[in-house]
């Protein structure tokens, strides 16, 4: 498959994951917590996934990749989804958004410092600040509204983090195993370590008239099916094939989708200075890949010389 491929499905990808605010932000208005949310829609996409498991495919073959496994489900699942939730209860919305979307700086400072699979240029930081920016610009939407609050921004710092792990992890276990496998065992770890917080913090109680909603039930569908099953699949092969730091680059095409949608379903408003964001944004992520296209060039005329 062309390599321009896998960014053109990283940029669907993130555009999905984009417009996923609206479908939660329906479902809590229907009674369902984040939890309830999360766990629905990984337990669906689990299920479905269950036909396509080859034989063998159960467990790791070392308890160590298992344990790493359990690890996706955690940082990409359960305490990503319960750090950022949660975060909502004590900050603001704004607040989340700005700090969620410092996810790509994080995750390119890791691989630096961290990982050595990938090369990091000096400009992507600048060009990940420059989207970072224009994310600031799409979320305040032209009313600047900042309000610190240490435990809410702590946790959202948090759910930050919890993604950079995913993806650092998922590097690693990328040379082992299949995308699909890894992807199974994200949504079965995520919602098998949030049993204990049904358990202590909030009952699982559901009935079954509110499923049957069709509001509910199709958004779930849409939340289990595409932005969780086929979603996190094509995520993990694109972070395979592109890597960590420019693979969740895209991820800043997130408040843009989640800014038109909501325009679309929720009638809320776009500004002037949401618009210049929106360029801003765009403007960096295609800065970083055009820079790294070029940096990619000057490495295989070097190599062809030697």
């Amino acid at each position: 498959m062309n390599n321009k491929i896998y960014h053109i499905i990283a940029i669907v990808t993130a555009a999905i994951w984009g417009t996923t605010f609206i479908s939660s932000k329906i479902l809590l208005q229907e009674g369902l917590s984040p939890a309830m949310i999360m766990t629905l829609r990984f337990a669906m996409a689990y299920i479905c996934m269950l036909p396509f498991m080859r034989k063998g495919e159960i467990f790791c073959p070392n308890l160590k990749d298992e344990l790493l496994m359990m690890l996706l489900g955690i940082s990409g699942g359960s305490l990503y989804f319960l750090f950022e939730n949660t975060a909502l209860v004590y900050t603001l919305a704004s607040n989340v958004a700005i700090i969620i979307a410092a996810t790509p700086l994080l995750t390119t400072l890791a691989v630096h410092l961290i990982s050595r699979q990938e090369r990091v240029e000096r400009s992507m930081y600048l060009y990940s600040l420059l989207s970072l920016f224009g994310v600031g610009l799409v979320v305040f939407n032209g009313e600047f509204i900042l309000k610190l609050n240490p435990l809410g921004d702590i946790l959202t710092l948090g759910a930050a983090v919890m993604w950079v792990i995913y993806s650092i992890v998922v590097l690693y276990l990328q040379s082992r195993y299949a995308p699909l496998m890894i992807t199974r065992k994200v949504f079965f770890y995520g919602v098998v370590t949030l049993i204990p917080y049904f358990i202590f913090a909030e009952p699982f109680d559901i009935s079954i008239e509110t499923l049957s909603k069709p509001i509910v039930a199709g958004n779930l569908l849409y939340l289990g099916i595409l932005a969780s099953l086929i979603c996190y699949w094509t995520w993990n092969m694109v972070i395979e094939k592109l890597g960590a730091v420019h693979a969740t680059n895209y991820l800043y095409i997130n408040p843009i989708v989640a800014m038109i949608t909501a325009h679309v379903v929720l009638n809320e408003r776009i500004t002037p200075l949401a618009v210049i964001g929106t360029v801003l944004i765009l403007s960096g992520v295609y800065l970083a890949e055009r820079g790294k296209q070029k940096s990619n060039e000057i490495q295989s005329a070097a190599s062809e010389q030697v």
